[in-house]
């Protein structure tokens, strides 16, 4: 690699190869705007070498997560690799200070702690920085499931589990406050020796982090809702001894938290505050969406001004920002549907009020966030879930190639995907629960030992039947793997379904992901046969035959139900649609497109049989609360509990539970109800994504690995 200065950036000429056959030589340059990003920055004492933060994320804590804490490998090298990939700062996952199984502290048992040293020297050798993040707890954000649901309610079940899952300790809160998952359990309040025990282990911890060479520790978290915060604010707040009422007693928990880290380890010692700005928040269970005038029951900007003066005072030496609660989830967790950047006006302006670094995060672009830094607005970039889908982002943006970048598109399915809906809890697996931090998109990340790019003993002619996602990453990773590779396309486009989930104008991220697709598909030389339709996987001659067909939508079979739009005619643009449109499904597809509808000066009305809209697992509570907040707030028809009976020339005719049947006026009707796996071959055919089983781009792209490794 050769490095030379030029007048605007790093020019670098380099040979990139992606596989053996492909070998090329090109002059790179870094954008010019891009280089407020690549200037030294500190923290307290601590240099960073730039201005690019890898912000915690659950999943990847260096002591591992639903397990007894230990020194994780798998983190180690997921971590590891970001660092070699030029992060100036990187955050790793929460680690509680008491393990969430079998209660046992983080400071107990050194071992880790000497492989954590060892890690560390590895690590510094990249110039990059690490804080360890710290956890007081989760409180009643909490995301419990039935099991725990069960052990609250019922003392005995909770008794005959508290020493493995201490459910009362882990979701004990400053006051009884209702639990963000199911608001029928109610959270205990925190005893005083509890609050100190925490205390104490804060600065026991972070001591031996010290002593293993980590640069800093970061408190988690007066942010989002978690149990510090929780003490905070007024809304979950009430309680009337020293950790309670006037502001100093509500801040006092995360006060006594620095304080004592930095008698043990020293004034020098940097630590970071995890911050929420302001909580966006209406009440339990209530997020304020962007621009809307609401109430603040949480921390507004007033008390924030005030609030991070104090903790600077306190001896804070930094606050990685951004907005929202565990009520607000889709602030600090955005969900597609909110703006870029979301959280950067806020955190902009809390910026003012003190002497300290600020970073934020929230959708940040490079290009606004480098800006920002530029005029001095904040000092850091927190960037977390693109660092799951590509973890050599930083480096194809240092070198030029932004186009190579695989695209985060903030779905959640694979890295936080706690769904929850009316009548159930987290409705999450228990492997999803132990396994966060894994990506949809990218399978080799947090489980590098199941999937990873081994060279093809034998080079085969693989022929893969459909060029949508599936279809696309099934053929990218066969040609990593030495194949030659041929897609048959019956259309004169790749992406299948999902150029039509890309449609909407908040889909600006799918819309890049399709894109890299047929960039990768170009520059690995995979041959793609348009306007090709296979009816029989006898018409091809290859060595190995992959079919990924996808699926079809399940049509209605009510009287009128030729007069309806399916889902993909209306997103694709195929069939127009009038000002009044009902919305048959209220699943994820149907209340995209009644979003869709509404941002189009349209008004939608959506029916859905089920109790709640969205009510299915793997979808993260932070992507379906917005939605179903926004439709709330805009007063968009909703009729849950109900069934479609018949299309009318006027509208629709729908029967709710009760059997009562009530006739909706409306121009149009879009149909949403679900797909059915649509395959060719026989039964020993190899098949991928939604002509196998019906799902979500995890569950396609997790199976085109699992095929093509076979291969």
């Amino acid at each position: 690699m050769i490095l030379t200065i030029a007048g605007y950036g790093i020019k670098i000429i380099r040979k990139r190869q992606k596989t053996k056959s492909r070998e090329k030589a090109r002059g790179v340059f870094m954008d010019k705007k891009y280089e407020s990003l690549f200037t030294p920055w500190k923290i307290g004492n601590v240099e960073i070498k730039n201005r690019i933060v890898m912000t915690s994320m659950g999943g990847t804590s260096i002591f591992g997560w639903m397990e007894p804490n230990h020194y994780d490998k798998e983190a180690a090298n997921f971590l590891l690799e970001r660092a070699k990939n030029n992060v100036g700062l990187i955050l790793p996952g929460i680690a509680p200070v008491r393990d969430i199984l079998f209660g046992k502290w983080l400071y107990q048992g050194k071992g880790k702690f000497e492989k954590l040293k060892e890690f560390m020297e590895e690590f510094h050798k990249t110039g990059c920085k690490m804080f360890v993040q710290l956890t007081a707890g989760f409180g009643r954000s909490l995301a419990i499931n039935d099991l725990m649901v069960k052990a609250i309610k019922n003392k005995a079940l909770g008794t005959l589990l508290k020493p493995v899952l201490n459910v009362s300790y882990l979701t004990a809160s400053a006051s009884e406050t209702p639990n963000r998952w199911e608001d029928s359990c109610i959270s205990r309040p925190m005893t005083t020796k509890e609050i100190h025990d925490i205390i104490y282990a804060f600065a026991k911890t972070a001591r031996l982090c010290q002593e293993a060479g980590v640069d800093g520790i970061e408190v988690h978290a007066v942010h989002e809702g978690y149990l510090l915060d929780q003490f905070t604010m007024k809304y979950t707040n009430f309680r009337t001894d020293e950790y309670g009422g006037n502001f100093e007693n509500r801040y006092r928990f995360p006060v006594e938290i620095v304080k004592a880290i930095k008698q043990v380890c020293g004034k020098d010692f940097p630590v970071s505050l995890r911050y929420s700005v302001v909580s966006k928040t209406k009440g339990f269970g209530k997020g304020a969406l962007p621009g809307e005038v609401y109430e603040e029951v949480g921390r507004d900007m007033e008390e924030s001004e005030r609030a991070a003066k104090y903790l600077q005072d306190a001896g804070y030496d930094m606050l990685n920002c951004d907005n929202g609660t565990y009520d607000a989830w889709y602030w600090a967790h955005p969900a597609p549907y909110m703006p870029q950047n979301c959280n950067l006006e806020e955190v902009k302006h809390i910026k003012k009020f003190v002497d300290i670094p600020v970073v934020c995060a929230g959708r940040m672009t490079p290009e606004v966030a480098a800006e920002a830094i530029k005029n001095g607005e904040i000092d850091g970039m927190g960037v977390a879930r693109q660092f799951l889908t590509d973890p050599k982002w930083v480096t194809k943006l240092m070198e030029g190639k932004t186009d190579e970048i695989m695209p985060c598109i903030c779905c959640h399915n694979a890295c936080f995907n706690m769904a929850h809906y009316r009548g159930v809890a987290n409705d999450q697996t228990l492997s999803d629960n132990a396994g966060m931090a894994r990506c949809a998109l990218n399978p080799e990340t947090m489980q590098s030992k199941k999937y990873k790019i081994v060279e093809a003993k034998k080079k085969k002619n693989v022929a893969v039947v459909g060029g949508g996602i599936g279809g696309m990453e099934t053929a990218r990773v066969l040609a990593l793997r030495g194949h030659k590779v041929t897609i048959y396309e019956k259309s004169d486009r790749l992406g299948g379904v999902f150029i039509a989930a890309a449609a909407p104008s908040f889909k600006e991220k799918d819309k890049e992901l399709i894109a890299w697709y047929e960039k990768e598909m170009k520059e690995l030389g995979i041959e793609i046969k348009f306007n090709t339709e296979i009816r029989h996987v006898s018409e091809i001659e290859a060595d190995e035959i992959v079919v990924a067909t996808g699926s079809v939508p399940r049509r209605l079979k009510v009287k009128g139900s030729e007069k309806a739009v399916e889902a993909c005619e209306y997103l694709l643009g195929e069939k127009t649609v009038g000002d009044k449109v009902v919305v048959v499904g209220g699943g994820l597809t149907g209340c995209e497109i009644a979003l869709d509808l509404y941002k189009k000066g349209k008004t939608p009305i959506i029916v859905e049989m089920k109790n709640d809209l969205i009510a299915v697992k793997g979808v993260c509570l932070a992507n379906s609360s917005y939605l179903r907040d926004f439709f709330e707030l805009n007063k968009v028809e909703v009729h849950l509990n109900s069934t479609l009976k018949e299309i009318t020339e006027k509208g629709v005719i729908i029967t709710d539970a009760d059997g009562i049947e009530t006739e909706i006026a409306a121009d149009s009707v879009i149909t949403s109800i679900g797909y059915i796996p649509s395959p060719i071959g026989d039964k020993k055919t190899k098949l991928v994504g939604d002509c196998l089983k019906v799902g979500n781009l995890r569950t396609v792209i997790w199976r085109a690995w699992d095929v093509a490794m076979r291969i």
